[in-house]
């Protein structure tokens, strides 16, 4: 159960609102009902509506009373729209659906009139006055210190509403109080600004780094808030990023404050990554995307989520359209905990090329045996060239000990000598020990085998050596071709398995229908602030490498269960700006980072980077570089004289 969604079912009189920044609602407290205010609990149940904003669409459950009009309900919900535009864009994501305006979104051809790109400046922009009112409201109850939290979370929350209008749409009307006037235009070093003095002041801090004395509208300590609702972690991983952006947002580099930012939460927080196998499949990566990722170890590392509960918030948004949306082709709905598959989101092949292909190099593993080659060698239907030979010839890797690493097939082989029947080993009692002219030695499946032959023991060993590989790269590949040809055939491009409506021990979300989902969404988790440090690091923003490399190995060798791959140290050259954008690829995919990121890197619009079907190329191209920041709705324009377009739209 949610809490924190579950508290809206005690506020009444919601009414639904189609504002954006370019007018206020009318009637500013239209949200809630006067008596709302009357004590600090009733006001926790407004507090449930900022929230909610950033998961659900309206006021009736999956659809039917909508915060936002003039779209479809499940289209408009939040992190739904963060996916479309932060990674549905990129070379994260294709989507096979044809609906007006969704095609644009991945061929980068979108207009200041595109629904999605609408949508998600209304969403956000209702946020913000919701949030504005709020604060206004809970104004009257200031002597109470829980309210007082209550407020410091609402102005986190339109800090991270206008964050993501800084990102996504550059500048904006800058609104904190309720007003009839229409807004004027801000600029988005003035909106940045603004961000980071309100989460520099609900933890405390002026912008200098320094404790304010007189301040008591603060976030909670980290750890001590409910599982749902933010703490100062939150404040200081929203500034991480915010730092992180600054030299593409206002042109002036602050990655030395990212780096402060970011240790803050490395170093001082509760928050740790999930090692936590609770499924047993290997690794811990998989755990943060599953129906019990609240209580099975994955929410130590979610700093700020998106909760989600099948039968008490409902809606066609969220990890709802994550699960349903991406099951098509041979997919089997019923091994995601869902009823069914809506056949369109799948990836392209620039995503999966960045985990390991989980090809084994056989002949490198041969050299490595160290051992001169043998007459002994394995002949039988399992070989290469079947019981006539000629035989796989093993290495002599001590006195009387042959080894061979062989790619095998499931039947059956025996030892041999000089290929001469004369001499041959098998396995009457199939029980690993050797006899002269024994039963042929049955090979239990396909694969590739590290063969063992002790003369000195008269034994034998088999073991199969699978390909190591990166699993948070979650692909469904049968029947899927990687290269595309056809966006809107489901067969084209990998699907991915990422998210999932079964918890740990296998069961399916509380909603028995398969209908709607569990799974809670991270909007900020700690790996993403440990790549944010290493990135600022390698930007010059001082700090420790040897910290940065520690905690990008922690996601490896959470990535691989091993720690084979993890970069050894300072003195090599593998953490490089390359790598990081990579390892944010790897490790965020699908979580609304990617087009954020590369329009950091320079390789959104230009050609540095090409994906397939980049700017409507089957091999991609580049376009034109206004395309990093989307449109201000014609909509808004027209209804507010007070705003400009976007260069080039």
């Amino acid at each position: 159960m949610k809490k924190l969604i579950l508290l809206l079912t005690i506020i009444f009189g919601f009414v639904s609102c189609h504002d954006d920044l370019d007018q206020l609602p009318t009637d500013p407290d239209s949200f809630t009902e006067e008596n709302v205010f009357i004590n600090a609990e009733e006001a926790k149940g407004a507090l449930a509506k900022l929230y909610s904003s950033l998961a659900l669409t309206g006021q009736n459950g999956p659809a039917g009373q909508p915060d936002i009009a003039d779209i479809d309900e499940g289209f408009s919900q939040f992190t739904r729209m963060l996916f479309n535009l932060n990674e549905l864009t990129t070379d994260h994501a294709v989507v096979g659906w044809g609906d007006p305006g969704l095609p644009d979104l991945h061929g980068m051809y979108w207009s200041s009139s595109n629904d999605f790109t609408e949508a998600m400046y209304n969403r956000l922009a209702q946020e913000v006055s919701f949030c504005n009112s709020f604060i206004s409201n809970a104004q009257n109850l200031i002597g109470d210190s829980e309210v007082k939290t209550y407020i410091a979370e609402a102005r986190f929350l339109r800090a991270f509403a206008y964050y993501n209008l800084i990102d996504l749409y550059g500048q904006v009307p800058l609104i904190t109080e309720i007003s009839t006037d229409l807004p004027q235009q801000s600029s988005r070093a003035e909106l940045f600004n603004f961000v980071e003095s309100e989460l520099l002041e609900i933890i405390g801090l002026d912008t200098s780094f320094n404790i304010i004395s007189d301040n008591d509208i603060l976030l909670k300590p980290s750890g001590s808030n409910e599982y749902g609702r933010v703490d100062e972690v939150a404040a200081e991983s929203l500034l991480s990023k915010l730092y992180l952006n600054s030299e593409v947002w206002t042109g002036i580099p602050r990655y030395d404050d990212c780096v402060t930012a970011s240790a803050f939460v490395i170093l001082n927080s509760t928050y740790n990554i999930n090692t936590n196998d609770a499924n047993n499949n290997g690794t811990a990566y998989d755990e943060l995307f599953l129906a019990d990722n609240d209580t099975n170890g994955a929410q130590n590392e979610f700093i700020f989520t998106a909760n989600f509960d099948g039968l008490n918030s409902q809606t066609y948004g969220g990890t709802t359209f994550l699960v349903h949306a991406a099951i098509g082709g041979s997919m089997p709905a019923n091994e995601f905990g869902v009823n069914g598959g809506w056949g369109g989101l799948r990836t392209t092949k620039s995503l999966v090329n960045k985990f390991p292909t989980g090809i084994v190099d056989i002949a490198a593993l041969n050299n490595g045996l160290g051992g001169t080659l043998s007459d002994w060698g394995l002949v039988g239907d399992a070989t290469e060239n079947g019981w006539n030979g000629p035989d796989m010839e093993m290495y002599e890797t001590s006195n009387g000990v042959y080894e061979l690493y062989a790619d095998l097939l499931g039947n059956q082989m025996k030892f041999r000598f000089n290929e001469d029947w004369g001499q041959n080993y098998g396995d009457d009692g199939a029980d690993g020990s050797l006899n002269s002219g024994g039963a042929n030695i049955l090979i239990p499946n396909d694969g590739i085998y590290h063969v063992v032959l002790d003369l000195n023991t008269n034994s034998y060993a088999l073991e199969e050596v699978l390909p190591e590989s990166d699993r948070r790269g979650m692909f469904y590949t049968d029947g899927q071709n990687l290269e595309i040809e056809d966006i809107p055939s489901f067969t084209d491009g990998y699907a991915v398995t990422k998210f999932k409506n079964i918890d740990s021990n296998g069961n399916q979300g509380v909603d028995s229908s398969g209908n709607f989902v569990d799974t809670d969404l991270a909007l900020i988790r700690l790996p993403e602030i440990y790549l944010n440090y290493a990135e600022a690091v390698l930007r010059g923003g001082g700090g420790d490498i040897n910290l940065a490399i520690s905690k990008i190995n922690e996601l490896i060798e959470r990535g691989y269960g091993n720690s084979d791959h993890n970069i050894p140290s300072t003195d090599t050259p593998e953490l490089t700006l390359e790598f990081i954008l990579n390892e944010r690829s790897r490790e965020l995919y699908w979580e609304g980072q990617r087009r954020t990121d590369l329009v950091r890197y320079g390789y959104f619009t230009t050609g540095n980077y090409l994906w397939p079907f980049k700017a409507n190329q089957p091999e991609g191209t580049s376009t034109d570089a206004f395309r990093n920041v989307f449109p201000i709705p014609s909509s808004s324009i027209s209804a507010n004289p007070n705003l400009n377009q976007n260069d080039g739209y």
